[in-house]
């Protein structure tokens, strides 16, 4: 078998042996199949820009920009652009998709289950469905099947900067973040995001001194079935002894009623004695053994009703200690005008057993959108750092409709979900406007996930969608992780077609669970 060398570790071998980016790119192209080069002539737009860094001290990522006109990706940071770089999106017929993401997986060695196990380094997943950014070759224009490809070493060193949940962004346009201010964005309390953690230590502490009673009033109750049917079997053997010996004693009067000589009366009358004294005594032991087991049974049914008294304050402790915790964490907002609906999540910080993490979704409430009919747009809202008077934020707009300010102005948010949310606020929280409904990738290991219905889209809808897997109840499903998923509550399936592809649609939309427009605040949860 011929062996098969890939343009990507081409590159890699090439970049190892100290071979100019020139002469990488030159020889990685020549090694490219045709199906993944199409030419020059019909592969707009191209490429305009190299890689760069910002000359100044970089803190951690908070968004990437991908710009499909540009061919480019920029790292910003709370205080601006940190990192760009040329990248290569989706050929035609196999776009990327424009639209609002997140980080849900990050892989450093990564091959592709789709493309004949293409190499995909540090990778890091976009959507389930298999839209990922990766190290790859760069031809100079779109050029990939939907993800999107970077340099390899600027693929490296962005891998080490980011973390599970960061933004993406992936616009048709060039677009980069802009100081933004409105009456609408959260502004958190000082004097409450600083009890934040020492409430969360405190209820996660008596979660867990609330799991340990409750470990051990189940193992209590476990063996009152045991000791009730013991109980029970020697009180039923007394009575079987008692009745008996009862019915020696009518049995020996009848003896003493038939007998015929004074002799064999006298010797009824003494067996009579006997056992009337043994009736007697059985008698005793039974009223005792009655009074005992009472008393003993009703310890038992204590006991199981303390089980459950302590299986109940166990989940109680749980919840408190997952709110507090979750509060911990910047909180997302998702607004659609699709839907009219206003929709809240929070990351757990929770790992998946099949990767990624679980990302707790909470509310989902109707919003009032003056105009229904008309666009919106699609801005994102990021909450950048924390100032003297709260949070600084940042707008993104990358779809046509209303500009940022008059896309808020439209939209009223019920005041008391305000008042629940603002509080906690932290860096890093956003708000998103648009007017796309959840794509069907936004399930309980995503952050929210929109796709803009009026660009191409080749490159997602050609993926199925991702399966829903069944909630686990031995693992976060029951300790207050993913309340209401699978219960009625978010699925993948719960929005847009099969093939994840999105008409606008002005009107709300039925949602499962009850009419649109119904107040429906999804799960319990209340980490505000």
């Amino acid at each position: 078998m011929a062996d098969r060398l890939t343009p990507a570790r081409a590159t890699v071998a090439m970049r190892r042996r100290g071979l100019s980016v020139a002469t990488m790119l030159a020889a990685t192209a020549a090694l490219m199949p045709s199906a993944l080069m199409p030419s020059p002539a019909g592969a707009a737009p191209k490429q305009a820009a190299s890689e760069a860094t910002a000359p100044r001290h970089a803190g951690e990522p908070i968004m990437a920009i991908v710009s499909i006109k540009s061919q480019q990706v920029t790292l910003f940071d709370a205080e601006g652009w940190i990192m760009r770089a040329p990248v290569s999106t989706g050929t035609k017929g196999r776009e990327t998709p424009a639209g609002v993401f997140a980080l849900v997986e990050k892989k450093e060695d990564h091959r592709s289950n789709m493309y004949d196990d293409a190499w995909m380094p540090h990778m890091q997943r976009i959507t389930w469905n298999g839209i990922a950014l990766h190290g790859g070759p760069l031809p100079g224009y779109a050029a990939s099947h939907g993800c999107v490809r970077m340099p390899f070493d600027f693929a490296e060193r962005l891998f080490d900067k980011t973390r599970l949940g960061m933004r993406v962004i992936i616009s048709p346009i060039d677009a980069a973040p802009v100081d933004f201010s409105h009456p609408a964005l959260f502004v958190p309390k000082a004097e409450a995001l600083a009890a934040v953690p020492a409430r969360a230590e405190t209820l996660s502490r008596e979660a867990d001194e609330a799991a340990r009673a409750a470990d051990e009033a189940k193992k209590a109750a476990a063996k009152a079935p045991r000791e009730a049917a013991a109980l029970t079997a020697s009180l039923r053997k007394l009575e079987r002894l008692k009745a008996r010996a009862d019915a020696d004693l009518a049995a020996i009067d009848k003896a003493i009623a038939a007998a015929k000589t004074d002799e064999a009366r006298a010797q009824a009358e003494e067996k009579k004695q006997k056992a009337a004294a043994k009736a007697e005594e059985l008698a005793t032991q039974l009223d005792a053994a009655r009074g005992d087991t009472k008393a003993k049974l009703d310890a038992i049914a204590g006991a199981k009703e303390a089980a459950k008294m302590a299986a109940a304050r166990k989940t109680e402790t749980a919840k408190a200690a997952t709110e507090a915790k979750l509060a911990l964490e910047p909180v997302q907002v998702y607004i659609s005008r699709a839907t009219q609906t206003l929709y809240v999540r929070r990351a757990t910080r929770k790992p998946w057993p099949d990767g990624g993490e679980v990302f707790d979704a909470t509310i989902e409430v109707p919003v009032k959108i003056r105009n229904p009919d008309q666009p919106i747009g699609t801005h994102v809202f990021t909450a950048m750092a924390q100032h003297d008077k709260g949070l600084r934020w940042s707008a993104v707009t990358i779809d046509t409709g209303d500009n940022a300010k008059s896309a808020l102005d439209r939209i009223t948010i019920p005041q008391d979900l305000i008042d629940r949310i603002a509080p906690t606020a932290l860096p890093r929280s956003s708000i998103i406007v648009s007017d796309e409904p959840l794509s069907t990738e936004t399930n309980y290991r995503t952050e929210f996930v929109a796709v803009l219905s009026n660009q191409p889209q080749g490159g997602f809808i050609t993926r199925k969608p991702t399966p829903v897997a069944p909630m686990e109840s031995d693992t976060w499903a029951d300790n207050g992780w993913g309340n209401g998923w699978g219960n009625g509550g978010w699925d993948n399936r719960g929005w847009g077609n099969d093939n994840g592809f999105f008409q606008r649609d002005p009107a709300p939309r039925q949602r499962r669970g009850g009419a649109a427009g119904q107040n429906s605040y999804r799960g319990e949860q209340g980490w505000w």
